[in-house]
């Protein structure tokens, strides 16, 4: 099903960038964008420039000590012991110049976003840059200063008033967005990530399901280390369809962190493309069937930023505005342009040649990860 969409992009958004060697790098936002237009699918009247979040907006979710404590940085004016109170400064959340600047428009694009499709400009809405789901209220965590997909969900919820349902499929937990709301019955998050036991940020247990009226909205699906394709993708299906019966939300708001592909060199996932062009096809089909089409979809993490991100979400936006994912050859011209600055060859194709990753331990871990599945799952029937 061919659908509006609009892809909210400027050069602003590459300015979010810690230092040449941080692992978080925006340059893959640029380098999906060029994909996209090298393949004929995005064109220049699609794309939607982002304003920058005020600090009115910016203050529905972080506390204003530290909003000033993130202007103070930008402009080296903080002290060291102030900088590591709000979580500054630190190996994954160094300080950068203009940082205040930089992460003001990363909230700005998903504020952008979400006002597009809610003045009904567009049906759906992608911000690629934003997706920071580790910040929290005073504090910077996992390269995550602002937390656009918290304040973006207080500003729908403040402005107008819709009960939002926020899937998470990032391989790291959404951890600053599910604490954001755990008390809130009105928001529902549901997280599918590796689980903590071996990676950042340690939490997304199956046990976390909220507190006082929020008890019961907060959803988490631990995958074992290891996870392919078939089982990732069940435990998907099933837990976003459950969930969305469960809550039946007025909008839908996906972080597609592309951090699960056994490439990436952060993670233990061992998903494929297969995984990245079957989870926007879902979240599309779920936003058609609860919200009116109302879906707006932020990036998040990917670290394979040359044979991963460009492609998982070029098919997050074929499947957005298209209705489907796009097979066959990369185009030579993007190939041609950036093969020189990779430090790797690039993916000839859309989709992986063949299977990348065979594990022994395939047929446990999928028993593992369906028990799982049926854990949290009895937690929408006790609900309802």
């Amino acid at each position: 099903m061919k659908c509006s969409a609009a892809f909210v992009f400027s050069e602003n958004t590459l300015n979010y960038h810690f230092n040449k060697d941080h692992p978080f790098n925006q340059k893959r936002v640029l380098l999906t964008k060029e994909l996209l237009e090298s393949s004929g699918q995005l064109s220049a009247e699609a794309v939607l420039a982002p304003r920058i979040a005020t600090e009115d907006e910016l203050a529905l979710f972080h506390d204003v000590a530290y909003i000033q404590a993130i202007k103070k940085a930008s402009k080296s004016q903080l002290s060291e012991s102030e900088a590591i109170q709000f979580g500054l400064g630190t190996e994954d959340t160094p300080i950068f110049p203009n940082m205040h600047e930089a992460a003001s428009y990363v909230v700005g694009g998903t504020l952008t976003a979400v006002d597009a499709v809610m003045e009904e400009q567009t049906m759906h809405a992608l911000h690629l840059g934003g997706g920071l789901h580790h910040g929290f209220k005073r504090k910077a965590a996992g390269f995550c200063i602002y937390n656009d997909g918290a304040v973006a969900i207080k500003y729908l919820r403040e402005k107008y008033d819709l009960r939002v349902l926020y899937v998470d499929t990032d391989a790291h937990h959404g951890d600053g967005v599910q604490w954001a709301f755990y008390d809130d019955p009105n928001v529902c998050t549901l997280s599918i990530h590796e689980t903590g036991r071996y990676l950042f940020p340690g939490t997304g247990n199956v046990n976390e399901r909220g507190l006082k009226q929020g008890h019961g909205y907060a959803f988490n699906l631990p995958l074992d280390a290891f996870t392919e394709d078939d089982s990732f993708i069940s435990v998907y299906d099933s837990a976003i369809k459950e969930v969305a019966d469960f809550f039946k939300p007025d909008i839908i708001i996906t972080q597609n962190g592309a951090d699960a592909h056994c490439y990436d060199p952060l993670t233990h996932l061992c998903s494929t493309m297969r995984s990245f062009e079957y989870i926007p096809k879902i979240a599309h089909e779920i936003a058609h069937e609860y919200c009116g089409g109302k879906w707006i979809a932020l990036g998040g993490g990917g670290y394979d930023i040359w044979r991963v991100v460009p492609r998982a979400w070029g098919q997050l936006w074929n499947i957005m505005h298209e209705g489907r994912a796009l097979t066959g050859e990369i185009p030579t011209t993007w190939l041609k342009k950036w093969e020189k600055e990779a430090p790797t060859s690039l993916p000839a194709y859309w989709q992986d040649e063949k299977e990348i990753v065979s594990i022994p331990r395939r047929a446990e871990i999928t028993e593992k990860n369906e028990k799982l599945l049926q854990n949290m799952l009895k937690y929408t029937k006790k609900i309802m």
